[in-house]
């Protein structure tokens, strides 16, 4: 499976922008996907995943302004961000979590797709 990702770039303080991520193809089942960030000189940390059944989890720093969302009939995961911040700037990654089948748990990366917030 691959994953695409899709939407980063440069934007100012302030502002918005939405990445996507699409698997290749279908599994399974899966668990949840999420996007992660790694900024330079720091370890990668998860900023928001959504379940199978719509459950959500944001990291501390995002909350009230980024929304996770999820089309499973089109294995992509979305990633609304608001009100963006310097500290935001990082390489994002998109993440599976799931099963090749009943008995196999596989994990996904995607590439990841620069995301720089600076005026």
């Amino acid at each position: 499976v691959q994953l695409q990702a899709s939407g980063g770039g440069l934007v100012q303080p302030g502002g918005s922008l939405r990445l996507s991520c699409a698997a290749s193809r279908t599994i399974f089942s899966i668990n949840a996907m999420g996007w992660y960030r790694q900024a330079p000189g720091k370890q990668r940390e998860l900023v928001a995943a959504i379940s199978s059944g719509g459950s959500t989890n944001y990291a501390d720093s995002v909350k009230g302004r980024f929304t996770i969302s999820r089309d499973n009939a089109k294995n992509t995961v979305y990633l609304q961000m608001n009100r963006l911040k310097p500290e935001d700037t990082a390489v994002y990654y998109c993440n599976l979590d799931g099963y090749s089948d009943p008995w196999t748990g596989v994990e996904y990366w995607g590439k990841g797709t620069q995301v720089t917030v600076s005026s």
